[in-house]
C-alpha cells in the first residue's frame, strides 16, 4: 500500500518544479504569468502605479512570437535598451500580446481617463472606439491586447472579445503607450523587455 500511495506523490512533485518553472512572478503584485503563450514567449513584466504614492493599479506582461525573436528582432541581440529596439516592438508586423492583470478596482471614469490621456496622439475616431471597450474593471480581471498580423488589434476584456480595429497605426499607437517614447511609466517600459537578453538567441 505504501508503495501505492507514494508513486502519485512522487509524479506530482515531478511536475511541480517543471509547471513552476513555465512562470515568472510579478514581485510587487504576486501576480504570475506564463513564459509561454499561444507561440510567443515572455519578454517581462511589471507594475503600472499611480499618483506619488505609487498605488499599484495592475500587474502588466508583454509577449513577443517566438519567429520574431529569431527573425526581426534577433539584430537587437545585445541592444535591447535601445530606442531602435523599443520602436521596432512597437511598430514589427508580428504577433504581440499586453496583458494587464488589475489588482485593485478602477471605476469606468478612471480607465477611460487614463487611456485617453495615454493616446492623446491617437487617431481620435479609432481612440474613442477602443476607449468605449472598457467599463468599471475589478481587481482579478485582464485585459488582453494583441497584435494580429498585418495590425489589426484585438482586444479581450475580462474574458470577452471586443471588435477588432484593422489600423496599424492604431496598434501600434496602443502598444506605444507602453513601450514607445511617450510610454506611461518609464520603469514599466524597461520592465517590459527585461527577459530581452535571455530569450533572444545567442549568434
Amino acid at each position: 500500500m505504501k508503495l501505492v500511495t507514494v508513486a502519485p506523490l512522487v509524479l506530482m512533485a515531478g511536475f511541480a518544479v517543471p509547471l513552476r518553472a513555465q512562470e515568472v512572478k510579478e514581485p510587487r503584485t504576486g501576480v504570475s504569468f506564463p513564459v509561454k503563450e499561444d507561440g510567443m514567449t515572455l519578454l517581462g513584466v511589471g507594475v503600472r502605479t499611480k499618483t506619488f504614492l505609487k498605488v499599484k493599479v495592475y500587474a502588466a506582461a508583454f509577449y513577443v512570437a517566438d519567429a520574431a525573436l529569431t527573425g526581426p528582432l534577433a539584430v537587437h541581440r545585445g541592444r535591447t535598451g535601445t530606442p531602435a529596439f523599443y520602436r521596432d516592438l512597437v511598430w514589427g508586423d508580428f504577433p504581440k500580446l499586453m496583458l494587464l492583470h488589475f489588482v485593485r478596482d478602477v471605476s469606468t471614469a478612471q480607465i477611460q481617463e487614463s487611456l485617453r490621456e495615454a493616446l492623446a496622439g491617437a487617431d481620435p475616431t479609432r481612440r474613442e472606439q477602443f476607449i468605449a471597450f472598457f467599463g468599471d474593471t475589478h481587481s482579478g480581471e485582464e485585459y488582453r491586447l494583441r497584435w494580429s498580423r498585418g495590425g489589426t488589434l484585438e482586444v479581450t476584456v475580462a474574458g470577452k472579445a471586443k471588435p477588432p480595429i484593422p489600423d496599424k497605426a492604431f496598434a501600434a499607437a496602443a502598444f506605444g503607450a507602453w513601450l514607445g517614447d511617450q510610454a506611461v511609466q518609464a520603469d514599466l517600459k524597461r520592465e517590459l523587455v527585461s527577459r530581452a537578453p535571455q530569450v533572444l538567441p545567442s549568434p
